[in-house]
């Protein structure tokens, strides 16, 4: 057989092996299922976004993303096993593993570098400062994080908190019963109340807010939370995931309108002004602060957590305070530059 035959049949014979060879399926995709703490608004769009831009995809995740009810809501979900990942009130999880330690979360990522928990209140209530709240009524749902926290805000600025009457009504309720007087206070998320009374025709002049971390409240905000199960058998899911939701954020602050719109392809019944000014909130007060830029996304100041968790068991009256670590993990972070902003 000369050389050209040999060679030709060779070549046959190969082609033909890997014909008959079963083709080899590509990797799949993890799926990841995740609840947000609340509907689809402004400040859910970096999420969103890093779906609809392929950022989870090409970190091999398949993510799924369910709107919420609340935070105490998503830490029931992942508890429960319903959910891979939630975006929770790191305090609502404190409350949580407190009431249930044989089924104790963690948090892995911070979302919200500073809370927005806040009091409102009209100025011609004569309440000037939060010593004039003793004997008034604040109104808020009994799931709202920042009336759960209100004990450690009253220790904190001398209020007498057994003097001060809550009022419990639905969240859609809480703004209109501040506007008609039926309630003298209310509390609730910066971002949220500010932005329902102004659609209300509530004048910002008008008001006078309470933000707690302008009166020494440590706390953080939203973080991401998963369970002892997805912690132990899928430890780098959840570092894929916090990589590619800081492109999320990035591309959130690059392109603000465009965040808007995923959110829109949601929801088309949102108003996307304002959303857009809810988004711009939640950037510069909640996710844009000094720690943030100097440490990146996501991370903790331990001593900062440590004297959070001090304060957090004053408000919930806990018999024993859990520690830093049981409460926050930093082993499925991504690097320090891969969770920068700009």
């Amino acid at each position: 057989m000369s050389c050209f035959r040999l060679t030709s049949f060779l070549a046959g014979l190969g082609m033909a092996v890997l014909t008959l060879m079963p083709a080899v399926p590509a990797t799949a995709a993890d799926s990841v299922k995740v609840t947000l703490d609340w509907k689809f608004e402004g400040n859910a769009a970096p999420f969103l976004l890093a779906q609809d831009k392929g950022y989870f995809a090409a970190e091999g995740l398949s993510v799924t993303i369910d709107s919420g009810n609340g935070s105490a809501g998503a830490v029931t979900r992942v508890a429960g096993g319903a959910y891979d990942i939630g975006v929770a009130d790191l305090n609502s999880l404190v409350e949580f593993d407190a009431a249930n330690p044989d089924r104790a979360l963690k948090a892995f990522f911070i979302v919200y570098d500073q809370p927005p928990f806040a009091l409102f209140t009209f100025r011609k209530s004569g309440i000037e400062k939060p010593k004039d709240l003793e004997g008034r009524t604040i109104g808020a749902p009994v799931f709202d994080a920042p009336r759960k926290l209100f004990p450690a805000f009253a220790r904190a600025t001398g209020v007498a908190a057994g003097t001060v009457h809550w009022e419990s009504m639905d969240p859609p309720l809480r703004e209109p019963m501040l506007v008609r007087g039926q309630v003298d206070a209310i509390s609730g998320f910066y971002f949220t109340s500010l932005l329902n009374l102004k659609a209300q025709g509530v004048r910002p002049d008008d008001l006078v807010v309470f933000r707690y971390s302008d009166f020494g409240m440590a706390f953080y905000g939203n973080a991401l939370i998963a369970s002892p199960e997805m912690m132990a058998h899928n430890p780098d899911v959840l570092r894929r995931f916090a990589r590619a939701l800081v492109k999320g954020w990035r591309e959130a602050i690059r392109d603000p309108d465009g965040a808007i719109e995923a959110v829109r392809r949601r929801d088309p019944l949102i108003n996307p002004a304002l959303e857009r000014e809810r988004l711009d909130m939640v950037l510069r007060d909640n996710v844009l602060t000094a720690d943030v830029k100097a440490n990146g996304m996501g991370a903790i100041r331990r001593d900062r957590l440590a004297k959070s968790i001090e304060q957090l068991s004053d408000a919930f009256g806990l018999a024993k305070a859990p520690t830093v670590e049981e409460v926050f993990t930093d082993a499925y972070l991504p690097t320090r530059a891969e969770r920068s902003l700009p």
